[in-house]
């Protein structure tokens, strides 16, 4: 029996260190106890993004932000908290998080 535990463990440790990176980090962004409409959007931010970013470049600017996602741009300056003239997609996550967090 123990080993059985063992080796169950061990296989979730594998399975965990296998997931991509942006996975367990957009896990690990989603606000405790957000309304399913914030996790629902979280969840597709990723795709959103790089649909966005046509440069592929992780970096969003303002012209990308404006036809790829609008609410992004509407944002812009608010997200951008480094005067970068673009914004990254945990900049993004962060503002959303502290958004939702207010309301």
């Amino acid at each position: 029996m123990r080993s059985i535990a063992a080796t169950f463990v061990s296989l979730a440790v594998c399975a965990a260190c296998a997931l991509p990176a942006f996975a367990q980090a957009q896990t690990a962004t989603q606000p405790m106890g957000a309304s399913p409409r914030i996790e629902q959007a979280m969840q597709r931010l990723p795709t959103r993004f790089a649909s966005a970013n046509t440069t592929h470049d992780g970096k969003l600017t303002r012209d990308q932000a404006s036809t790829g996602m609008p609410m992004v741009a509407k944002h812009f300056d608010e997200i951008d908290t480094q005067k970068n003239g673009y914004v990254t997609l945990p900049q993004i996550q962060t503002f959303l998080r502290e958004h939702a967090a207010q309301h």
